[in-house]
């Protein structure tokens, strides 16, 4: 199959309501004042938070929103182009700037929010309003007083995070972007020959891509990938056991606010109940593919009589915002003002981060802000993918707004539950419109993509939650949690 121009090439975002470049005064002035706002902090309110707990927390959501511009900004440029160099050097120089200010100024402060007793705290929510309206994170942070080391260890900790587990996973992304899959004469990026997947009617050429990406993913970059997943398991073991959680989950959970009980009948429910519903939808797929059985390569195929030629992206954010309007014209309104503001960067350029995702914090000046990141080739389901990151976007604003810094970023499940609105919501425009059209064969075609699509969004990923509890630790039964073991490559593909 072709790879035909999406028209995305000129939705670039403008990111000048950070800096104008990484060489921009105004971020090292910025990276400077965090960590003296940080020392004052520290000199103000440690061992103060009895009288001025209402006053630090306003002061900390400054501190916070000034290290979201910083590092978002450092964060977004960055994905946008993972090879360079003098972006690399200024991200590295910023988290270890902004990482010691944290371990050497600013890790008593919540130590100490645990530490307050209840009748305390009480008093502060009746005469201190911020206090008041902070109440849900203030008892977010008290979850952790079971898991919490000592002050010296924490801020040691914070100090040493640039080096940690994520500095793999950073460089795990780098390397990922830097691949090349010879397919047809052509060097494609993962996101090309992916997309071939999704896209190509011809199994032999869906199998074909398969291979070769699988092949492409091997040698030393399987080797380094299989030692990335051995050290973030090692740290992650370490840390989960001296800070007492009950299993590598745990952590996670907490932070989501979700029970580790509901999330091991998530688990055996999907396995229970969307496995063998998977299967069967398999069976079905197969036969309107025309084969005897589908091959992994077949997962995602679109049907023989599904509508396949390229959607323009303009195309595409106007269905959207039409979607959005038919439940919301607020919601519609923001994707508008977003799109405007030019918070989107589209196109599926060599270099960018892989995948897609939305990004929103608040920033100096209670400025909530909100940046869509898409490798977009123009498919159905890139459509639909615009449509989930830009549900985070509208939750984004809508929460900033509302909530302020502290407490816009939502756990888990409430964040998915705004982008699978915006899937759903546009999903339904799609359906109503081919039903007034009579177009039932192209309504069939939707209908089974967004199974798929249901199926990646909830089956495939609890298989990958599966394979990380393996890596994690976990017996075969997934009912004990033992150490993390170093595999090989061919026992992980296993």
């Amino acid at each position: 199959m072709e790879t035909k121009n999406a028209g995305a090439d000129h939705v670039r975002w403008d990111l000048s309501v950070f800096y104008s470049g990484i060489d921009d005064s105004r971020l090292d002035a910025d990276i400077a004042e965090h960590g003296e706002k940080a020392k004052h902090f520290h000199a103000r309110y440690k061992g103060n938070l009895e009288d001025l707990l209402g006053d630090a927390i306003a002061d900390f959501a400054e501190l916070e929103m000034l290290k979201a511009k910083i590092m978002a900004y450092l964060f977004l440029v960055k994905s946008a182009d993972l090879g360079n160099a003098a972006v690399k050097a200024k991200c590295a120089e910023a988290e270890q700037a902004v990482s010691r200010a944290i371990g050497e100024y600013l890790v008593f402060f919540e130590l100490e929010i645990i530490a307050l007793h209840d009748k305390s705290l009480e008093w502060h929510y009746a005469v201190s309003p911020v206090a008041k309206k902070h109440r849900p994170w203030l008892e977010h942070v008290r979850l952790n007083k079971p898991h919490v080391l000592s002050e010296p260890v924490e801020a040691t900790l914070a100090k040493r995070e640039p080096f940690g587990d994520q500095a793999w996973n950073k460089f795990y992304e780098e390397f990922f972007s830097t691949l090349r899959f010879d397919f047809k004469g052509e060097k494609k990026t993962a996101v090309e020959t992916l997309h071939i997947l999704t896209e190509s009617k011809d199994a032999d050429e869906r199998a074909e891509a398969m291979k070769i990406f699988n092949d492409g993913l091997g040698g030393a970059f399987a080797e380094y990938a299989a030692q990335t997943l051995y050290v973030v398991a090692g740290l992650k073991s370490v840390n989960d056991r001296d800070r007492n959680y009950a299993n590598p989950m745990s952590y996670r959970n907490k932070d989501n606010m979700v029970p580790d009980a509901v999330v091991n009948t998530l688990h055996r429910a999907v396995e229970g109940v969307g496995g063998p519903l998977t299967r069967r939808y398999y069976r079905l797929k197969a036969k309107h593919l025309g084969l005897e059985k589908i091959k992994w390569s077949d997962r995602n195929a679109p049907m023989p009589f599904a509508d396949t030629s390229v959607i323009p992206f303009d195309e595409a954010l106007t269905t959207v915002i039409a979607a959005y309007e038919s439940f919301s014209p607020t919601l519609a309104g923001i994707v508008r003002q977003l799109a405007a503001e030019k918070t989107i960067d589209a196109p599926a350029v060599k270099g960018k981060r892989g995948g897609a995702f939305n990004a929103s914090f608040v920033i100096s000046g209670n400025l909530p802000v909100s940046f869509t990141f898409l490798n977009y080739l123009g498919s159905n389901r890139d459509v639909m993918t615009l449509a989930h990151e830009l549900g985070h976007a509208v939750h984004g604003i809508l929460a900033g707004e509302a909530q302020g810094a502290l407490m816009a970023d939502p756990p888990i499940a409430y964040a998915e539950t705004a982008s699978i609105f915006g899937e759903s919501v546009t999903f339904n425009f799609l359906k109503e419109r081919l039903l007034a059209e009579g177009n039932y064969t192209s309504l069939l075609a939707l209908t089974m993509e967004n199974i798929d699509a249901i199926i990646n969004t909830m089956v495939r990923q609890i298989g990958f939650s599966n394979f990380e509890r393996r890596v994690h630790g976990m017996d075969a039964s997934y009912t004990k949690w033992g150490e993390p073991k170093k595999l090989s490559v061919e026992e992980l593909d296993a």
